[in-house]
């Protein structure tokens, strides 16, 4: 028989979430963290942090993990920029990390709107700490560079699970391709580079580890690990679920292999407490 073990998170404070939900319906914005009901986003918003999601709300990809719907996506909106720049600066943010659905369909697979998202809201406040969480733009390597050049202020592309189960948890995705974006990413900035796993897809534990060592390889520095959770019946399943302890554990792994800053825990997300991870070797 599985043992669930059920994280405790603090209840959402209403107030928070009603201004950020009220800015955000104004600037019509869209956040990750109201997207997937995070129980994690009161606790953030409250830090002044928070993801953003920006070029729509429907991906070209269709991975088995994840909720947002998949479709072709809407004609990107060059008001965005300024109208997500508005928004931070209204909620006194310090640090924010933009993500998007994948945008196949796009000729630049998006990179240049990331480009004039940092752009904009760096003009705003130039100091807010800014992080692109992004998606692999097919390896294209002008698209990367675009990203690069941006101003941001980290950057980040999720490898999500091991090799053995790639293919079936991010089907219209590759492996080996995300590894080559990390690379890229960290070869050709002087920013850190930070990617995440979900654990609970069916992976062994010396699974996870070989695919850290692989990450690390590539110049990963900064490394996320969670607990999967399943967001409907149609979803990848959930094959195991770890207690805190092991979350513990594989953190004291990472670390010991070599990764500057690790989150690791039932909870924890790609984005969760972004901003201070690695405060402490800065």
């Amino acid at each position: 028989m599985k043992m669930q073990f059920k994280p405790k998170v603090k209840a959402p404070a209403p107030e928070i979430l009603q201004n950020m939900q009220d800015v955000l319906e104004k600037n019509s914005l869209t956040t990750v963290c109201e997207e997937a009901a995070c129980p994690n986003r009161a606790e953030c918003y409250a830090r002044n942090s928070a993801t953003f999601m920006i070029l729509g709300d429907t991906c070209t990809r269709a991975c088995t993990f994840c909720n947002v719907k998949t479709g072709h996506g809407r004609d990107v909106e060059g008001s965005e920029p300024q109208r997500l720049a508005k928004a931070i600066k209204e909620l006194e943010l310090q640090y924010v990390v933009i993500t998007s659905v994948d945008r196949d369909d796009l000729k630049d697979y998006g990179s240049e709107h990331f480009a004039r998202c940092v752009q904009a809201i760096k003009e705003q406040n130039p100091k807010i700490k800014v992080e692109l969480l992004t998606p692999d733009f097919k390896y294209n390597k002008n698209a990367l560079q675009r990203v690069i050049k941006s101003g941001a202020d980290k950057l980040a592309h999720n490898q999500e699970t091991v090799r053995r189960l790639s293919k079936s948890v991010r089907p219209q995705s590759d492996y080996d391709r995300s590894l080559k974006v990390l690379q890229y990413y960290a070869t050709n900035s002087p920013l850190h580079v930070k990617s995440s796993l979900m654990c609970g897809l069916g992976e062994t534990k010396e699974e996870l580890l070989a695919t850290m060592q692989e990450l690390l390889d590539v110049g990963v520095s900064e490394l996320t690990l969670g607990q999967y959770l399943q967001p409907t019946q149609k979803h990848h399943k959930v094959e195991k679920y770890y207690p805190p302890e092991f979350f513990d554990e594989m953190k004291e792994e990472a670390l010991s292999m070599g990764f500057r800053a690790v989150a690791s825990g039932i909870l924890v997300r790609s984005s969760y407490f972004a901003e201070n991870l690695g405060d402490e070797d800065e």
